[in-house]
C-alpha cells in the first residue's frame, strides 16, 4: 500500500493563516531598528517597547494573532544559530561550576517561594505554580506543573499573569541594574540566566546588555530549562503521596516509563540544535562568511521573535495578578538575585 501523501489543502490555509501575522512581525522588526538608529537603546529592547505600546493601545488585530503567536519558534531559532557564535572551550570550562550554580539556584528558588507563599496564606497549588515559575523557566513552567498537580484554572490564570508581570519588569530592570553595579559581561549574562524567570526576556535582557552577556545569559537559562521535566516529576510525586484514597499505586515498570516519558517531554528539544551548531563551529566546519551570515540570520530572528514578545505584555495583568502573588513572586526574586549574585561572583 502506498504511503498516504499530506493533504495539502489542509496545510495551505493554515499557512494563510499566518502569513499576515509573520508579515505583521517582520513589520515591527524593520521599525525597531530604524528607529535604535535614533535612540540609544538595543534594537531588541526596541522591538519589545514597539511591540507593547501596540498591543497596549490599538491592539494586534485578530487576523494576526496566530502568525505573531509564533514568535517562540523564532526565539527558539535565533538561540539554536546562536550556538557558532559560542565557544565550546568557554562552555567546557564553566560547564561543572554552570551547573552546580543552575541546581543550587533552583533548589533554593523554589524552597524560598514555597516558604513565602506558606508565609502569605497562598492556596497550596497557587503557591507552587508560583515557585515552579520562579524556579525554571516561567509561564513554560507554570503550564507545565499545573497539568502534573491538577491546579485549577483560576491558579493557573494568577500564576501566568504574575509572571508575566515580572517579566516585563526584569526585561528593563535587570540590564539598568547591571550596568549600575558595573557587572562584567559573563557575570551579567550569568546571572542574569540564573535568576529571571522566561527564556524570551532572559535573552532579551542579555543581549540589551552585551553580545557576551546575551550569549552567557542564554546558555544558563537553556541549563535550567533542562530542569523543567524533573521538576515536573518532583511535583507529580509530591502530591500524589499527599493525595488520598488511592491505594492502588503504579507497578514499578509503569513509574519508571512516566519518569522517563516526563523528562522527555520536559526536555527543551531546540537546546539539541544549539549543542550541535556549538560543537560544528569548534570543529571549523564553517567558514567566516557563512558565520556571518549565520550571525545575520540569528540576529533577524531575535529581532522578529522580541517584537512578538513585546505584542504579549499586557498591562491588564497588572489589574488580574492578586496582591499576594506579587509579593510572594517579589520577595523571592530579590533573596534569589542577591544570593545568586554573590554565587556568580565568586564562582566565575
Amino acid at each position: 500500500m502506498a504511503p498516504r501523501r499530506p493533504d495539502r489543502s489542509a496545510l495551505l490555509p493554515s499557512l494563510r493563516d499566518l502569513l499576515p501575522g509573520l508579515a505583521f512581525l517582520v513589520v515591527l522588526a524593520l521599525v525597531a531598528r530604524g528607529l535604535a538608529a535614533f535612540v540609544p537603546v538595543p534594537a531588541l529592547l526596541v522591538a519589545v517597547l514597539v511591540g507593547g505600546a501596540l498591543a497596549n493601545t490599538v491592539g494586534v488585530p485578530d487576523r494576526f494573532e496566530s502568525g505573531v503567536g509564533t514568535y517562540d519558534l523564532w526565539l527558539e531559532v535565533g538561540i539554536v544559530l546562536m550556538g557558532v557564535r559560542v565557544s565550546l572551550d568557554a562552555l567546557v570550562e564553566a560547564g561543572p561550576r554552570l551547573l552546580l550554580a543552575v541546581v543550587g539556584v533552583v533548589g533554593f528558588t523554589l524552597a524560598v517561594a514555597e516558604l513565602l507563599a506558606r508565609g502569605f496564606d497562598l492556596q497550596r497549588r497557587l503557591g507552587s505554580l508560583v515557585a515552579a515559575g520562579a524556579s525554571v523557566c516561567g509561564v513554560s513552567a507554570v503550564v507545565a506543573v499545573a497539568g502534573a498537580i491538577r491546579a485549577d484554572e483560576e491558579h493557573v490564570a494568577y500564576a501566568t499573569s504574575t509572571i508575566l508581570v515580572f517579566d516585563a519588569l526584569t526585561l528593563f530592570a535587570y540590564p539598568a541594574l547591571g550596568q549600575f553595579l558595573g557587572l562584567a559581561d559573563r557575570t551579567f549574562g550569568i546571572w542574569a540566566g540564573l535568576t529571571m524567570f522566561s527564556t524570551g526576556p532572559v535573552t532579551a535582557a542579555g543581549f540589551a546588555y552585551s553580545e557576551v552577556a546575551g550569549q552567557w545569559a542564554t546558555v544558563a537559562k537553556l541549563t535550567r530549562n533542562v530542569l523543567l521535566g524533573g521538576l515536573v516529576v518532583a511535583y507529580s510525586v509530591v502530591y500524589a503521596e499527599a493525595s488520598s484514597g488511592d491505594e492502588s499505586g503504579p507497578t514499578a515498570a509503569a513509574s519508571a516509563s512516566s519518569f522517563l516519558r516526563s523528562l522527555w517531554d520536559g526536555f527543551p528539544k531546540f537546546v539539541l540544535g544549539f549543542l550541535s551548531l556549538v560543537a560544528l563551529a569548534s570543529a571549523g566546519v564553517f567558514t567566516d562568511p557563512q558565520l556571518a551570515r549565520i550571525e545575520q540570520a540569528y540576529r533577524a530572528a531575535f529581532l522578529v521573535a522580541f517584537a512578538g514578545l513585546g505584542t504579549s505584555v499586557a498591562l491588564s495583568d497588572l489589574r488580574e495578578t492578586g496582591v499576594r502573588p506579587l509579593a510572594v513572586l517579589a520577595l523571592t526574586l530579590a533573596v534569589v538575585s542577591a544570593v545568586a549574585l554573590v554565587v556568580v561572583r565568586f564562582a566565575f
